[in-house]
Order: structure tokens, then C-alpha cells, then sequence
């Protein structure tokens, strides 16, 4: 199969029943769920084929079924935990060559930033299994982007034992560096400092000042316009820089 025809697939996983912040994937944010929002700037990337929620079995997510369902958006349910499997079974089911790993709490999501990435994953000479800009950090947390192809993802899925690993998905590649081909997506400038997930009150609280300022319905804002918003309001910073991420 050629580059060109490999199936590219955006896998969101997205669990209602949160630990830190419940139900905020379905938090309103300038008047729509926050899901709605991610999957509304992933579906600016020219570089995919498809969109897939990975959702869990937990009768909570019945709610995260009806929003896909409402919104027309394709999904699967598998398992609370085991995350790995919920990703490799949602892969088989849509065929996926490529999945694009992407978190339900990332309503910043830059779909350029994504596209940019997708093309040198594919224009690498020797073929990458596992392609991300999380493992030396230089985005902000929030724009988190991993990709990887279905051959290494059936391999982790296979071999992955502890909890840990099938829990987090992805620690199984980046930490056994010896059994996959690994890169790293770096920015020019550091801007790790800043937090942009969605994980707390406080993370909420940033995200939602952020769609105040930027947010219009017909138009995207991207990676430097928040920057700059930022530059003109670093009192933005303080919402939640005290927030303490958790391991993953």
C-alpha cells in the first residue's frame, strides 16, 4: 500500500466520569460542549480521513454516545481502563493505518500544528512507528499530538503487560525506544510553560476566557493568536499555573 492511500484516523478518547474534573467534556463552552469543540478544530485538518471517539462501557458514557450520535460523529465504547485496548479495537473497527492519538481535554487543538506533523510523519525516509511532540516538550500541554502506525500499535497491544501501560496508551512505545522508531516534533521556542489541558477548575476556567476573547463561530484561531493573547494578558498565566499535571 502507498503512502498516499494508508487510512490516516483521529482517535479521541473521551471518558465522562473524569476523576478530577466530572462530565467536562460535555462542559459548555461558548455554548457548546467542550468535545464539540475539539472535534470541531480536528475536523480542520486537511491531512485526515477520518474522526473516531473512544469512549468507554461505563453507563456514564451513554451521555458521550448520544452527543456522537447528535453530532453525527463516529465512535466506540470499550473498556474504563485499559485505553490501550479501547485504541486498538477502535482502530481494527475503522481500519485505521495511521491513528492520530488525541485527548478529549485539548479544546485548543491547532489542526495546523497536526497537519505539519502528519506530513513529515509520512515523508520520513525510514518509516517511523511512533511520531509525537510530547516526549521532549515544547508546546504547551493541550496540543498534544501523537502518531502512530497500526503494525506498532497491535505490537504494544500485544506485548504491553503492566497497568500502567495499557492504561496511558502510549508509555509503551516512547519508553522502549530499542523496539520502535521513535521522533520527536520539537518547536522553535519553548513554550511548555504554558497549560492549556483541561484537567481541573482552574484549567477550565483559562480555556474558557481564552474562547471569550477569540472565539468566533465561522473562524478558526490557532497556536499564535492565543500566544499573543498571552502577550497582551499574561495575567492569563495565572489561572492555573499552580496546577500540578498528572503522570501519564
Amino acid at each position: 500500500m502507498g503512502k498516499e492511500a494508508k487510512s490516516k484516523i483521529v482517535i479521541v478518547q473521551a471518558r465522562y466520569g473524569s476523576t478530577r474534573l466530572r462530565g467536562k467534556i460535555l462542559k459548555n463552552i461558548s455554548g457548546k460542549p467542550m468535545l464539540w469543540h475539539v472535534i470541531n478544530r480536528l475536523s480542520y485538518c486537511k491531512m485526515i480521513d477520518k474522526i473516531v471517539v473512544a469512549t468507554t462501557n461505563d453507563p456514564e458514557d451513554d451521555k458521550t454516545e448520544r452527543f456522537c450520535i447528535d453530532n453525527a460523529i463516529s465512535y466506540y465504547r470499550g473498556d474504563v481502563n485499559n485505553v490501550l485496548s479501547r485504541y486498538y479495537e477502535t482502530a481494527k473497527k475503522f481500519r485505521a493505518d495511521i491513528i492520530i492519538r488525541i485527548t478529549s481535554d485539548c479544546p485548543l487543538i491547532d489542526p495546523v500544528i497536526l497537519d505539519k506533523m502528519i506530513e513529515q510523519f509520512l515523508s520520513f525516509t525510514e518509516p517511523i512507528d511512533y511520531f509525537s511532540n510530547v516526549i521532549q516538550r515544547t508546546f504547551p500541554r493541550g496540543l498534544d499530538i501523537e502518531i502512530f502506525s497500526f503494525e506498532a500499535l497491535e505490537k504494544a497491544f500485544t506485548e504491553a503487560k503492566t497497568d500502567f501501560d495499557r492504561e496511558h496508551v502510549t508509555p509503551y512505545f516512547y519508553n522502549n525506544p530499542g523496539i520502535f522508531k521513535i521522533k520527536n516534533y520539537q518547536n522553535d521556542i519553548d513554550y511548555s510553560f504554558h497549560r492549556w489541558t483541561v484537567d481541573t477548575e482552574e484549567d477550565f476556567r483559562l480555556v474558557e476566557e481564552i474562547y471569550r476573547s477569540l472565539y468566533q463561530p465561522d473562524k478558526l484561531f490557532l497556536f499564535e493568536e492565543i500566544l499573543n493573547l498571552f502577550e497582551t494578558n499574561p495575567d492569563l498565566l495565572k489561572i492555573n499555573q499552580h496546577i500540578k499535571q498528572k503522570l501519564n
